[in-house]
């Protein structure tokens, strides 16, 4: 049976400035490279998307906001193929230096009604590590102008665990955000990543213990102004938790078009090529992975364990043919509260969030002995 895909991720890797810290798949905004990745894009989603109804499209990179007017009605010209459910979210990433009024008019124009802003920080000492640039004065100006229009559902991404950087800065990040009065906040432990900036002047992760602090820190204060913290890493405001990432969450089927993209359809998980020479001459998809019961299975159990929804237990074996209980001997994981059980769900314990990948790795090691993946369906 075909899976149903109502998600898609375009990618677009162009750039005005190459943060330290970065190891998305990116480069330099070049007028002469532009119209011709368009052009590449165009070709890869014409020959790949299905008819199928779109329910979330979400515009990442790089900076989409660093394309032009002009190259902006070509990508949404591009994007016009897509079949999109009346209630669509349509999210665009942005930085405020690059995202115009009359860009921001012209968003509101195609239809996109969510926008994700990389701040990081404000701090100037903090920036200088990240070697960006954001001043207060254009983060309020930018949100200010998009709300004007009537995008108000905003994300502002916050980057902590900087070097250098105290508690009391990161309060000052956080007091600022909540300033902004936006609904939805994403905050993401600095990694220092090969082949970054960061990593070649030998720049180092932060204490262990320093970080958790920060994490907590993070977790507290936005619970107490109403965010919920539905996922490792994200807060929303109620009913306005990312309907895209909640797709990836869920295990659930997606489009990537674009170079460095990903998707996930049918029994394939593929990523497209970083290389934008190779992606222009139409060599998109770099890797394959075939997936087996057993993997779609830890698939399903990774994401789910990131939100505080959990996995749902009717849903698991609706998907699976199996209870989860027979799968895995996990109740001694309950017991000690590191899981959350009820009639519906499982669930990590909220405190045990910033330990996500041990508990992961835990739960996976109580697989039963005797089960056999081949004769489940």
């Amino acid at each position: 049976m075909k899976n149903n895909v109502d998600a898609v991720y375009i990618h677009i890797p162009f750039c005005e400035q190459i943060c330290a810290y970065c190891d998305f798949c990116k480069v330099f905004y070049n007028k002469e490279y532009v119209n011709r990745y368009l052009n590449a894009l165009e070709k890869e989603i014409n020959s790949n998307y299905k008819g199928d109804v779109i329910t979330s499209l979400y515009i990442g990179g790089g900076t989409p906001s660093s394309l032009s007017i002009d190259e902006l009605i070509y990508l949404f010209d591009i994007l016009k193929v897509f079949k999109l459910s009346k209630d669509c979210e349509i999210t665009m990433e942005a930085n405020v230096d690059s995202l115009s009024s009359d860009k921001i008019k012209l968003l509101k124009d195609f239809g996109v009604n969510r926008v994700s802003i990389g701040v990081e920080t404000i701090d100037s000492k903090l920036q200088d590590v990240l070697e960006r640039r954001t001043s207060k004065d254009k983060v309020i100006s930018c949100i200010n102008n998009l709300r004007s229009v009537g995008i108000t559902n905003i994300n502002v991404d916050l980057i902590y665990a900087i070097k250098e950087e105290s508690l009391d800065d990161l309060k000052r990040d956080l007091d600022f955000i909540l300033s902004l009065d936006v609904p939805h906040v994403s905050t993401y432990s600095l990694i220092i990543e090969n082949n970054t900036k960061l990593k070649i002047k030998g720049i180092d992760n932060i204490d262990k213990s320093l970080d958790r602090e920060m994490y907590d820190m993070i977790s507290k204060i936005l619970k107490e102004n109403d965010y919920i913290h539905y996922e490792v890493s994200n807060f929303a405001k109620n009913n306005y938790q990312s309907k895209h990432n909640l797709k990836y969450w869920n295990n659930l089927h997606y489009y990537g078009f674009g170079v460095g993209a990903s998707g996930y359809l049918d029994s394939i998980r593929y990523t497209n090529t970083r290389s934008i020479t190779n992606y222009l001459k139409g060599k998109t998809v770099l890797d394959k992975e075939i997936l087996t019961l057993k993997d779609k299975i830890f698939y399903e159990i990774m994401l789910a364990f990131r939100t505080n929804r959990g996995i749902d237990k009717r849903e698991f074996k609706s998907k699976y043919n199996v209870n989860i209980e027979k799968l895995f001997n996990y109740k001694e994981l309950v017991k000690n509260k590191v899981l959350e059980e009820d009639i519906r769900s499982l669930k990590v314990s909220e405190e045990y969030f910033y330990v996500l990948d041990d508990v992961t790795l835990r739960f996976i090691e109580t697989l039963q002995t005797n089960v056999s993946f081949d004769i489940m369906n």
